[in-house]
Parts: structure tokens; sequence; C-alpha cells
């Protein structure tokens, strides 16, 4: 007959399954002496060796969570604990799972029916190898809060520079780390984001060449996941994560990519398949579908305060974005043609399926904050035609200039503004047809829906910080965007050219005046946003990071709202 602690062993062996790269874990509760694994081992002595990526948690609920390691050895035997103490004496599970590499040696579990708000502790072991990880912390969230801290990132470039971002988020009051996308970058060694500034850094990326096979795309994900302070932040905090479009590909929509050729690199479809598998591996999520890797988007509850709604509008539904310079003719830009496919109902951001989804959640939502957890920018960011055509010119200064002076003009009821005036301003485009402004049935659909309800929309992608106020076509308020700037990338600042401060102030002072909706923009800096959801009110922080060359680095707030 089996003992007592073997029958265990062999029961939640036997209960684990493995499914798409994510090992659910049954309720098995550990909590006596004689439970399992608790008392099999004395880590005394033991290293972190093999347990090279850390750990991680991710999509936290009010009962679940999921822990996350690496071990860097195919066909190891791993227990894992969870515990409420940091010395794992009051455990809540534990359990053995053998590492596989057909999921590159990842091991996820999520555990089910935990109680709600307390603060976990969790590791990972190998006996035979007396290998211990880092002890990770993570949480359930409560059924009822009062408040949630969100701390919001996007756009992590590791070649770019430091990840003194994460740093502050692992140290911050955060409850969760929210990642918009862009985790990581496709290009090659020295391409985008490696310059003669940040060179000495030695972040090349690894593999040297753009990433396209399974076996790169974990790669690349190893080589992030290698640097402490994306590991401190992952290690302290739990993360809800989506995918924007470099876990792939630039510019990638459901059928293809601008920075994909399949003559020279194959099937876009098998590359995306091969970053969405190597994705599901190393940034587990909780899933509506546990069979399809493209589908991510998903409601996180948090404590009945916020329905955090977490959005694709990058691969599963997203038509071919448009580009401006296919309407520019020789006789000039062709708005009727441009117009007419912008309004085309059939071209859509999120596709029909995940477009109705996110409407009923709004619709069901009992939450006091309904929020959008996505990519790209929401707000109407329309600028002058004439400035668009103007950008890199040598008089781009002075005719940005003219248009504000013209804006601020209209503003004040000038009775002497001529129409050729007015035209300069109010002849405008959409400046980022890859954000919702090229794609606005998708986005009118989804205000029509709320019903009176005002949505948060959070979003990453540009590199910069941005706080809109987002309106119906019909002039009617819907609700607020927050956009953060990046972790690494460089922003608009790379753009601008060499210029000094001041001409990035005048730059960020312009779109305020020109674009309507926008009350706030930075243009240069790198970090955050801490976004803290009360029953009163909605405050975010634009924090940021005094530098990302050098370990050394202070963080200040740079801008606060506070939405009611």
């Amino acid at each position: 007959m089996e003992s007592k602690s073997n029958s265990r062993r062999s029961f939640l062996k036997k209960s684990l399954i493995v499914s798409g790269g994510i090992i659910l874990a049954p309720n098995f509760i550990s909590c006596s002496s004689d439970d399992d694994s608790a008392a099999s081992f004395n880590p005394e002595g033991y290293t972190n060796k093999n347990f090279d990526q850390g750990v991680a948690s991710f999509d936290p609920s009010s009962s679940s969570v999921i822990i996350w390691t690496r071990y860097n050895k195919p066909g190891s035997e791993i227990i894992w604990e969870v515990a409420t103490d940091t010395s794992f004496d009051t455990l809540v599970r534990t359990g053995t799972i053998t590492t596989d590499s057909t999921r590159d040696n990842t091991i996820a579990i999520e555990l089910t029916e935990l109680d709600a708000d307390q603060k976990l502790y969790y590791r990972f072991v190998n006996v035979a190898d007396e290998a211990l990880s880092v002890t990770g912390e993570t949480i359930t969230l409560p059924v009822n809060a009062n408040q949630v801290k969100l701390a919001v990132c996007s756009c992590s470039n590791y070649q770019a520079g430091l990840f003194t971002a994460y740093d502050a988020m692992a140290k911050s009051d955060a409850d969760i780390i929210v990642h918009l996308g862009d985790y990581f970058y496709e290009y090659g060694a020295g391409g985008y984001g490696a310059s003669d500034e940040n060179a000495f850094l030695n972040r090349d990326h690894k593999p040297a060449g753009e990433i396209i096979s399974l076996n790169d795309y974990r790669t690349r994900y190893k080589q992030y996941r290698s640097d402490v302070h994306l590991q401190l932040a992952h290690q302290k905090k739990p993360f809800i994560c989506v995918w924007d479009d470099h876990e792939i590909t630039n510019d990638a929509y459901k059928d293809g990519a601008e920075n994909h050729t399949e003559a020279t690199e194959g099937s876009y479809q098998v590359r995306k398949q091969n970053a969405l598998q190597a994705y599901s591996e190393f940034l587990p999520f909780s899933r509506q579908d546990s069979s399809n890797n493209e589908l991510i988007y998903r409601t996180i509850n948090i404590g009945g305060l916020v329905d955090l709604m977490m959005l694709d509008t990058r691969i599963i539904g997203r038509d071919k974005q448009l580009n401006i310079g296919n309407y520019y003719t020789a006789a000039g830009f062709d708005g009727a043609a441009f117009q007419a496919d912008l309004t085309d109902a059939s071209r859509s951001l999120l596709g029909t399926t995940q477009r109705n989804w996110v409407i009923n959640q709004i619709g069901a939502s009992t939450a006091k904050w309904q929020v959008l957890g996505q990519q790209v920018l929401m707000g109407n960011m329309h600028v002058p035609a004439e400035m668009i055509t103007a950008f890199g010119s040598p008089n781009f200064n002075q005719i940005l200039g003219e248009l504000v002076q013209i804006k601020v003009r209209m503003q004040n009821n000038d009775p002497t503004l001529t129409n050729e005036e007015r035209a300069r301003v109010l002849t405008t485009i959409p400046y980022n047809l890859d954000a919702w402004d090229g794609y606005p049935i998708d986005r009118e659909a989804i205000y029509s829906a709320l019903g009176g309800k005002k949505i948060v929309t959070l979003a990453g992608d540009t590199h910069n910080a941005w706080n809109n106020t987002l309106y119906a076509q019909d002039g009617t308020e819907v609700g607020i965007e927050l956009a953060t700037s990046s972790v690494s990338s460089p922003g608009f600042e790379t753009y601008l050219g060499d210029v000094d401060a001041s001409v990035i102030a005048g730059f960020q002072q312009a779109l305020t005046i020109l674009i309507d909706g926008l009350s706030y923009f930075d243009a240069s800096r790198r970090g955050f946003m801490m976004t803290t959801f009360t029953q009163a009110e909605v405050k975010s922080e634009w924090m940021f990071v005094s530098t990302i060359l050098s370990e050394n680095y202070a963080t200040e707030v740079g801008y606060t709202v506070i939405y009611s």
C-alpha cells in the first residue's frame, strides 16, 4: 500500500492537465506536515541555478492566480509551493511537475478555488540539483475593493536602454502591473532601439537576426527575462498582459504585417503561430479557450470596482492598416477616396466576434469602472493636413507655429480670421491610421453601445504619454483615455531630431492646442502610469524615470489627472 504522502503525490501528478502550454492545477490543498513535498527538502545551501528567468505570476482574481517559472534542464522534477508566509510554514498549495522541452521547460500553474484577498508567496525547487528559485510574491483579489492601484506600461526595448521603469514599478505600491504589449521587439541586433548613445550598455538583441522561428522567439524571451529589473517586477507583482504587434512583428494584422515578407521570411501564419506559442509559454494568461493561443481577450474583475477588459486590437480581427501615402496623387490628396476607405463598414480593428463580446461585457458590467486595457490610441488624434505634409521639412517649425497661432485666434473668436486661415486648421486628417483613428466604425460602435456609461481606456504603443477626453461623433463625451509612455523605446524626440528641450516642449504644447480633446502630451520621457481607482474617482499619475542609461535613476510624477 502507498504511504499517505506518496498517494497524494500520485494523485496530484495524475490530476495535472497540460493544455496549450498552461498547466492547470486542481484544487489540491496541502496543509499538514505529511502532505507531499512540504517536508522533503531542506533549502539550506541551495542556489538559484537553472532558474535563469526567475519567477512570475499572472491574471489574479479573487479565487485564482497563475504562477510561473522556467527551469533550464528538460525532464526535471520541480516541486512548487504556495504559502501565506515567507518561511513557507503555512502552505496553501504544493505539488510536483516535470519540465517539458515542448514548452521550452516553462512551468505555469493556474491555482483555483483560493481564498480572496490574500498575499501569497511561491517558489520552485529541484531537489536533485539542490536548486531553489527566488520567492515570488502575488495576490488574490478582494471580492469588494475600495481601491486598486495599477501600474500600466508598454514598449520595452532591451537594446534601447536599461529597464529602470520596471525597477520603479517593482518597488512601487502598485497592486498589479498591466502590460499593454510590445513586451519585446523582433528586430535583430543593431536594429530599432540601438544607437551610438546606448552602445556601451552591450544590450544587443539575441539571436542576432530578426526572429522568425519558434526557437528565435523563445531565445528573445529568455534574453528579456534575464534582465534583473524585469525579473524583479515579475517577482514582486502579478502581471496582466496582452500582446501588441512586436511580439509577432511590426504593424501586424490578421493576415500579414508591415515587417514580414513571405518571399524571404516564409509563411506569415507560421511565424504568427510561432510567436503566439512562445508568448503563451512565457506570458501565460487565463483563457476562454485553452486550445486557442490566439484568443487573448478577456475580462478581469477587480474587487467589483473595475472590470478590466483586455482587448486584442492586433491579431484576431484587425484588417490591414490604411496608408495615407496611397491617397496622394499628381493632382494632390484624394480626400474622397480616403474617406470612403476609412469609413468602409467592412473594415474592422477588433473583428465582429470580439467587438460584440466587448459591447456585451460593457453592457453587463456592474462595476463602478469599465476599463479597456488595449494597445493603441482610441482618442480622435486629428491634426491639420498641412502639418502632416510638412513634417520633416525644413520649414516644419514655421508652419506648426502658424497653425497654432490660427487655432488660438479661433479659440479667442478673432473676427479678423480669414476663411483661408480657418481652412488651414479645420482641414484635418488622423495622424496615426494604425490606431483607432484608422478604424472609426469599430470605435463608434463601442461608443454607441455605452448607454450612458463612461469608459476609461488604457493605451500604449506610441512610446509617448497622452491624456485624451473621448468624444463620440455627435460630440457626446464618453470617457477618458490614459496612455502610457514606453519603458525604454524611443519616442517622438527621435523624429524631431537633435533639438533642445524647449523645442520638444513647444511641440508638445502645439499638439495639445491643435488636437481637440488632448489635454496632455509628453514626447520624450520614459516611464509608466500609476492609475488608482476608487469608488469616487480615477487618479492617473504619469511616472517618469530620469534615465535608461544608468542604474542610478530617480522617479518623478510628470503629470496628474483626476477623473470622476
